[in-house]
């Protein structure tokens, strides 16, 4: 390899690490600035050009990097509920693994509706973004339900082996979406849901 060529690879491996850190501070950036909007405004009125302006990006950029509006709100929520994942198969009982499966099916939803209460305009907007696209994929394909809905499932499937796991979780999760719980959560009434979460589930559970 001569002078040139080596030049040329250190070169171009300094351009590609500064390309990665800049796409990775954008993202960052439209993340923030979603996350701030979402705050001060109603779901609907948080578009991309908005977005892209409060981060000091273009609105190709944001497209770029998400693809869609649904995919920024997606992005946003996964971050959200990443905490959430991690907690639940890593964490302490009785979230975690270890305690019984009626104890950490309560917790579970408990902690549901806390993440629901603390981002509702995030959820709303989300909500929103995949009803007003015809090519998203429906809320039981996001990846984030996806994984609810099979731990609460197999939870209920674990202590009730007799009972339809899969549509009581689906029951369980979607009353989130009903709007007399949405309006709960945004006035800050998770505690209340997850008191009836915890009646419903030690219920059906119960030895």
């Amino acid at each position: 390899m001569d002078h040139r060529s080596s030049l040329s690879i250190r070169k171009n491996g300094r351009m590609e690490r500064r390309e990665r850190a800049d796409a990775a501070r954008n993202r960052r950036a439209i993340l923030r600035a979603a996350e701030e909007l979402l705050r001060r405004h109603p779901p609907e009125q948080v578009s991309v050009e908005r977005v892209a302006a409060a981060a000091g990006v273009g609105k190709g950029t944001v497209f770029h990097r998400f693809g869609s509006r649904t995919g920024l709100m997606r992005a946003l929520m996964s971050e959200r509920a990443r905490e959430l994942e991690e907690a639940v198969t890593q964490g302490p009982p009785p979230l975690g693994p270890g305690a019984a499966p009626s104890e950490r099916l309560v917790a579970f939803l408990e902690a549901v509706a806390e993440l629901a209460a603390r981002n509702g305009n995030l959820m709303a907007a989300h909500e929103h973004a995949v009803l007003t696209s015809k090519s998203e994929q429906p809320r039981e394909a996001n990846p984030i339900y996806v994984f609810w809905h099979r731990h609460a499932s197999g939870l209920i499937a674990e202590a009730r082996p007799d009972a339809d796991a899969e549509l009581i979780a689906h029951m369980l999760l979607g009353t989130l979406h009903m709007e007399p719980v949405a309006s709960l959560l945004r006035a800050g009434g998770h505690e209340r849901l997850a008191a009836s979460f915890a009646d419903l589930v030690r219920g059906l559970l119960k030895p």
